[in-house]
């Protein structure tokens, strides 16, 4: 077993892997990081599909086959990855069981195009739902202003939901709301709360990315140049804060008493941007109970390789997270207009990731199609 990662669970943070593709599940490589390194989680993004469908032919048998199917290339599409998403509940399972519905979790995101819309939202999220077909599965939604109710909605169907692309306080407490209120809804129409089970995923490299870009646009003073780096890793500790404070109130205590699971800040976009940071500085910064990280594979093997775990590293450091953004804030950074920036990109990124998608996934059917009609003369 690998130390550093042992450690890190062993502090309450749950190892989640920010990839997923077919050859990882086939090969037995998604069960040897389970094994070997305690990953007990799996998510996905539209960027993370793309990435996997254009490399090499391990999806040319289930393209060839839906293309037979007269399949248009958004039902696909649709077919492809929630085909990966259910064989990666199937091998995450044994993990699910024995964490009581925890861990063993594997996310799916609904069409990002649908991003400001709600009720195609819940509608999409109820079809993954139903096509995976597995307890374990979590539907990811974003934390657009249409998503909030979105949220409350899908929750109250008693559906696992992992929230998004959340950037800003404000926005990460409108989605606990939106995650309590689908709870009272939930118990309010009957559903078993023991069985809904939620993660809000608050990025982190992307607000450095942000945001030492502006300081690198200022006069270069040494007062700028301390505060790169330093950004991404306080507005994820205040997130927490948040998140301290809510899931103590009386409102989310009735909801626990009845069997309810609190929403876990999940720390996202881990990955070092910037060569100069450590590249393990995502992990080791933000060790709290009752979190998860989710790693791409590279950051995953330098923290096996060189991480050093010293425990919890948030809650004491509130007052200092506070103290960063308000020095950026003084220097002229407006922390709400990096928020709305990242929001916007954020939510771009992925539907330009999915436009990439359906461009080769329709070139694969259209393949496929023409390879048939040739063997059919």
């Amino acid at each position: 077993m690998t130390d550093a990662l042992k450690a890190l669970s062993d502090q309450g943070v749950s190892i989640w892997l920010d990839d997923l593709n077919r050859p990882l599940i086939t090969s037995g490589g998604l069960q040897e990081l389970i094994d070997t390194k305690h990953v007990v989680g799996v998510t996905t993004n539209p960027t993370i599909f793309a990435a996997a469908l254009s490399q090499g032919d391990a999806y040319n048998e289930q393209v060839k086959s839906l293309a037979d199917d007269g399949r248009n290339v958004d039902e696909a599409v649709f077919a492809l990855t929630t085909e990966d998403v259910r064989h990666a509940c199937d091998i995450m399972r044994p993990v699910y069981d024995a964490t009581g519905g925890q861990d063993g979790r594997v996310s799916i995101e609904v069409d990002p195009r649908l991003a400001h819309e709600t009720a195609r939202t819940v509608e999409q999220a109820k079809e993954l739902w139903t096509a995976v077909d597995r307890p374990n599965l979590l539907i990811k939604i974003p934390a657009t202003v249409e998503g909030l109710p979105a949220i409350s909605q899908v929750i109250a169907e008693g559906i696992s939901v992992n929230v998004t692309l959340i950037f800003s306080l404000d926005r990460y407490r409108g989605v606990m709301n939106a995650f309590l209120t689908g709870l009272e809804q939930a118990r309010e129409g009957g559903k078993d709360l023991s069985t809904i089970h939620s993660v809000a995923s608050f990025f982190v490299s992307r607000v450095d990315t942000e945001v030492d870009k502006r300081l690198d646009a200022l006069d270069g003073s040494d007062e700028a140049q301390a505060l790169k780096g330093k950004a991404g890793i306080a507005n994820a500790r205040l997130a927490y804060h948040a998140y301290d404070e809510v899931f103590s109130t009386p409102r989310w205590q009735v909801l626990e008493a009845e069997g309810a699971h609190k929403q876990r800040p999940l720390w996202a976009s881990t990955g070092v941007k910037d060569p100069a940071y450590p590249d393990t500085m995502y992990v080791t910064e933000l060790v709290a109970p009752n979190t998860v990280n989710t790693m791409p594979g590279k950051t995953l093997e330098a923290v096996a390789d060189h991480g050093e775990i010293a425990g919890d590293q948030v809650t004491g450091n509130y007052e200092n997270a506070k103290a960063v953004l308000d020095a950026l804030e003084r220097l002229g950074i407006s922390y709400a207009d990096v928020v709305a920036v990242l929001e916007r990109e954020g939510v771009e990124k992925f539907e330009k990731s999915w436009d990439e998608l359906l461009t080769d996934v329709q070139d694969e059917l259209a393949k496929a199609t023409a390879t048939s009609a040739g063997a059919a003369k």
